[in-house]
This record gives structure tokens, C-alpha cells and sequence, in this order.
């Protein structure tokens, strides 16, 4: 098979270009893959579209058997799909092989969960049942912070409720689609699992496609208004996880020392890279101080380095616009004299930033405003619990958050106020495939995993019989 190939109807197809993939930890390039044209994308479409009635009539209990074939290929190869994970994302090797296991997990799950029939009436002048019809091509669009995990549990939701589906991954992390391209070409009918690359041209053609019944998309929130606009056209069905800036409220009985270790694990895993890591802490100001010395000695012992190297704790950031992004932010805090520990980075070759605390910051920082997406932390001193709570809110964004304190009861009354899809009390980033995620504001639309994300998947139809 030709390798990085693209995936279409069952066959590997050299496409009609290659492109170079970057290795994060040297900034050079380390592999190539096949690059998509229009026409690549045309004959996915088709290929999807032409699967479809097969795949949709195919029973329930044939379409998780063969997903679950596809998760035992995956856990069999996981050291190879980690190592190549590592290559292309950056990520340290225990998270790479985290993230495979994940997938695997997410698609088990997922294919695990069949939509049965609701009744919702049943009298004796009429039954009323609720039907879940899978829609038809569902493009699927990842980013690169978690380029398999993504992919794979949104081929699982899409495929275990009928569809099929065309995958377009980031351009910067596009091997492990094409690997789990590969995997499904094996196992699946032709057509069923397609995957194309691009250079962030073809995706304006996908979202406007006339045959293309959803759109999955994970990335930014300006990119989510764009396919938004995209999908209006037709009215397609779209589910959108866009952007977050999680915030975590720290109360004054909190035991600044205990909860430093959770809280700079949660905002600094994949350095930083994380739609739902903790962006922006909003500590008291009685625990500020020693929060503060806590976060930054735990900054300082960090090990940034290569991700395959071993005893590296944290990689470098993905690409040279994100790099250069958090490089300017960090600037920004250190002329103000607010960087309290980390902050550096390479010169040349990889990546790497060093995990960065900025201590006082405020209200109207970009660093607070705006979603950094890097290993950068700010945290926000308050006095009055209500005060922390309206700017949390106050920010567009609304994936995630967390409220963190030793009176239980007080803290699911703060968590209670935040308007979050998510809000987690005296955790952070604890999610999982049975667990309904989806954002609020401009953070999202619509939900992923467990049965209530599955059915965004399809076409509710409702049946309303008379009896005679």
C-alpha cells in the first residue's frame, strides 16, 4: 500500500500531490503523505454517498462487530500508532500512548450504543413511536491537539448510527488519520471510511458539498462560524466543539498546596493544547500567594523536551504559528513584570516552551480574554466570590470549568452559576465516552458521546399510528 496514501472507496489513492509533515521537536520535516485535490474529494463524496444505502440497512449488531474490529487493530498496533503520534503532534510518549487507548475505549463504547425506537404514546386510539434515522455522508474534521482520538470517536458516532463518512484531518497531524484510514480499509465495506488531506483548501468545498448530509467539526471558534455559514445553504446538521478558555475558581478554604499538583496537571497537559484544559485560574486572595509559589515551583521542575525522549514531562507546541502565538503572549507578560516562573523558549529547531505562570493578571488581558492554546497560565487574584464568577462569565466562551474548594455543598453552589457545558467541582478534564460533552455561548453547538451525542447523528422521525 502506498504509504500516507489517501483512502477512498476501499482503495489507497496516491492523490494528486504529496505534502511535507513536521516533526515539532526539530521543526523539520520527517515524513510526507498524499495531498488531496478537488477531484480526491469529489470521488470520497461520491464513494460515501454510494456506500450508504448498504451501510445504513446493515444491521446494528454487523456494524459494531466490525468498529470493534477496528479497536482491536488499534490497541494491536498502539505502539506504533503512539510512537507515530508523538512524531507528528509533539505530545510525550505516555500521552500519545494514553490517547490510543482512549480511542480505543471511545470507539468501543460508542459502537456499543444502539438508538432503539422510543414510544412515546400508546393509547388506545394511537401509538406514537420516535425513530433515529442515520442522515447519509457525515464530514468529519479534526484538529491536531488530539488528531486520533478525535478522528476516532467521531468515525464510531457516525458509522455506529448508519453513516458514512468522509475525514478530513489537520494538515500538520494528518498520518494517524491516514493510518486509521488504512485500518478501516481493511475491515470495512468500500466506501463506508474515506479520508483526504489538504493544506486548509478543501475545506470550504466539504462543508458546501450538496451531498454531505453533517458536519462534525472540531476547532477554533472562527473557523466553526465558517462552517456554520457553510452548512446553511442546504440546512445540513452540524455539530461544532469550538473554542474554550476554562476557567477554575479557587476558594478561600481550598488548600492551595494539595490542589496545585491537579490544577497545573489540568491546564498544562499537552502543553496546553487542550480544548477543556484549564486556561485561567481565579484564586482567592488569602491562597493566592502560596498557589502562586506552588505553580511556579511545579512550572520550574518541569522536563520540556522531546516527547519520545525519555523522562520528558511536557513537549513543545504543535506548529510554528502556535509557537510564535504563545511566544508573543509571554512577551506581553514579561515586560509588564508579570512571568513569576518559565516563559522560555528554543531558539531554532523544536518547539518548546517552557510551562509559563503569569501571576496578577486582570480583566482585559488578552491572555485572559482570549484562548492561548499553550503552555501558558494565567491566574487572577479575587476577594469576592461573586465577582469571580461574573468574569468568568463575562467571556464568550463556555466549553468548560471548575470550582475548587473544601466545602463541597458551597462549591457545586459556585460550579451551579457558571455558564459552562461543563463544570467540574474539585476536578478538572474528566470526561469519557458515557458522558454528554458539548459547549455553551460560542463555545460549541450541539453534544458528542453517549446516546444523546449518537443521536445528533440522525434524522429524529416521529410515527403517529391510528388504531382502529
Amino acid at each position: 500500500m502506498n504509504q500516507g496514501a489517501l483512502i477512498i472507496n476501499g482503495q489507497a489513492v496516491a492523490g494528486a500531490s504529496r505534502m511535507g509533515v513536521i516533526d515539532p521537536s526539530t521543526g523539520e520535516e520527517f515524513a510526507s503523505c498524499s495531498k488531496a485535490s478537488a477531484s480526491d474529494l469529489e470521488a470520497a463524496v461520491a464513494a460515501a454517498k454510494a456506500a450508504f444505502a448498504s451501510w445504513s440497512t446493515t444491521p446494528f449488531a454487523e456494524r459494531s462487530r466490525l468498529l470493534n474490529e477496528v479497536a482491536d487493530e488499534i490497541a494491536r498496533r498502539q505502539t506504533e500508532l503512539a510512537t507515530l503520534l508523538t512524531r507528528e503532534q509533539g505530545k510525550v510518549l505516555a500521552e500519545s500512548t494514553a490517547e490510543v487507548e482512549a480511542s480505543v475505549a471511545f470507539i468501543r463504547h460508542l459502537a456499543g450504543i444502539e438508538l432503539h425506537r422510543e414510544v412515546i404514546e400508546d393509547s388506545a386510539t394511537r401509538r406514537i413511536e420516535q425513530h433515529f434515522r442515520p442522515l447519509g455522508v457525515v464530514a468529519a474534521i479534526v484538529p491536531w491537539n488530539f488528531p486520533l482520538l478525535m478522528a476516532c470517536f467521531k468515525v464510531a458516532a457516525a458509522l455506529g448510527t448508519g453513516n458514512t463518512v468522509v475525514l478530513k484531518p489537520s494538515p500538520s497531524t494528518p498520518l494517524c488519520a491516514l493510518a486509521l484510514g488504512a485500518i478501516g480499509m481493511r475491515i470495512l465495506p468500500p466506501g463506508v471510511l474515506n479520508v483526504i488531506t489538504d493544506q486548509n483548501d478543501l475545506g470550504p468545498l466539504l462543508t458546501a458539498h450538496p451531498d454531505v448530509a453533517k458536519i462534525a467539526f472540531t476547532g477554533s471558534t472562527g473557523t466553526g462560524r465558517k462552517v456554520m455559514a457553510s452548512a446553511a445553504a442546504s440546512i445540513k446538521r452540524i455539530t461544532l466543539e469550538l473554542g474554550g478558555n476554562d476557567a477554575a475558581i479557587v476558594l478561600d478554604d481550598a488548600d492551595p498546596v494539595a490542589l496545585a499538583p491537579a490544577l497545573f496537571g489540568t491546564a498544562f497537559f499537552n502543553s496546553g493544547q487542550v480544548c477543556i484544559a484549564i486556561k485561567r485560574i481565579y484564586a482567592h486572595k488569602k491562597i493566592y500567594e502560596p498557589l502562586i509559589a506552588e505553580l511556579a515551583r511545579l512550572a520550574n521542575e518541569a522536563v520540556v523536551g522531546p516527547g519520545l525522549e525519555p523522562g520528558t514531562t511536557h513537549g513543545p507546541v504543535q506548529n510554528r504559528m502556535q509557537f510564535d502565538k504563545v511566544r508573543r503572549i509571554i512577551a506581553d507578560a514579561r515586560s509588564a513584570g508579570q512571568v513569576a516562573a518559565g516563559g522560555e523558549a528554543a531558539d531554532g529547531g523544536g518547539y518548546f516552551i517552557r510551562p509559563t505562570i503569569v501571576r496578577d493578571a486582570r480583566a482585559g488581558m488578552s491572555l485572559v480574554e482570549d484562548e492561548q492554546f499553550g503552555p501558558v497560565l494565567p491566574v487572577i487574584p479575587f476577594a469576592d466570590v461573586g465577582d469571580a464568577v461574573r468574569q468568568v462569565n463575562a467571556s464568550r466562551y463556555g466549553l468548560g470549568g471548575s470550582v475548587w474548594g473544601a466545602d463541597t455543598a458551597r462549591a457545586i453552589e459556585v460550579a451551579s452559576a457558571i455558564e459552562s457545558g461543563t463544570v467540574w467541582v474539585n476536578k478538572h478534564l474528566d470526561f469519557g465516552p458515557d458522558i454528554p460533552f458539548g459547549g455553551a455561548k460560542e463555545s460549541g453547538l450541539g453534544l458528542q458521546f453517549s446516546a444523546a451525542g449518537l443521536q445528533e447523528f440522525t434524522q429524529k422521525q416521529v410515527l403517529n399510528i391510528a388504531k382502529s
